[in-house]
């Protein structure tokens, strides 16, 4: 008798299908809904700050910067068990820093209903976590290929650019809430508020591609 040998396939211990579908659904509505919530309070925070709008419009829009911080919390917990099959140990901060970017928001929030006056450059210290954590979550997807390179990839380049923005706007060397500099705040927009909820939303995730080893490439998986 003959018999045939053959190397098994390795395969990923991942959810289901379906679980895993609700998951991209819900993470690319909260990702619009984080979006939109978080331009439309800081438009109302920024009419206080000119002069252009009383203590209610300001107070409701500290409410809609909490309410789109909820929203960042809600997608780095969804995301994490998908992330963390790629690479646990760096998947873990992800939703640490989407948690401490929410915390960011709140205490400028905090402070602005308590004082009256916001916080200087309290955009600029949201927006280092935003893109810290941006990173960590665009290199996952782009190694696991679970939403196309292509998009994955104008997320990295949008959040590497938000944060490298950060420090150009604190020494004065750009600004990057008009003229050109907000040129490096367009693609993590157009990452978040299109191509990417827009892909989960009616795709969902795809297959993450690993390599015979079970590793994806770029990255070592940890057991």
């Amino acid at each position: 008798m003959r018999t045939l040998s053959r190397t098994a396939t390795p395969t990923l211990n991942k959810p289901s299908p379906r679980p895993m579908r609700r998951t991209a659904t819900g993470v690319g509505i909260l990702f619009v809904v984080q979006m939109v919530t978080a331009m439309l309070g800081t438009s109302m925070v920024k009419a206080f700050a000119d002069g252009d709008a009383g203590r209610g419009q300001m107070t409701l829009g500290v409410l809609l910067m909490m309410g789109a911080g909820l929203a960042v919390v809600g997608i780095g917990l969804l995301m994490y068990p998908v992330l963390k099959e790629v690479n646990p140990s760096l998947a873990v901060w992800y939703p640490i820093l989407r948690i401490a970017e929410c915390v960011v928001s709140a205490a400028c929030g905090v402070y602005l209903l308590t004082q009256s006056e916001v916080v200087p450059n309290h955009l600029l210290w949201v927006y280092v976590p935003t893109g810290l954590g941006g990173i960590v979550l665009t290199h996952l997807l782009f190694v696991s290929r679970l939403v196309p390179r292509a998009i994955a990839l104008l997320g990295l380049v949008g959040y590497v650019a938000l944060t490298v923005g950060v420090p150009l706007d604190l020494l004065g060397m750009l600004d990057m809430s008009s003229g050109p500099g907000l040129v490096l705040v367009v693609p993590g927009g157009l990452f978040e508020l299109v191509f990417l909820p827009v892909w989960l939303i009616t795709k969902g995730f795809g297959t993450a591609h690993a390599d015979e080893a079970g590793h994806f490439p770029g990255l070592a998986m940890h057991t």
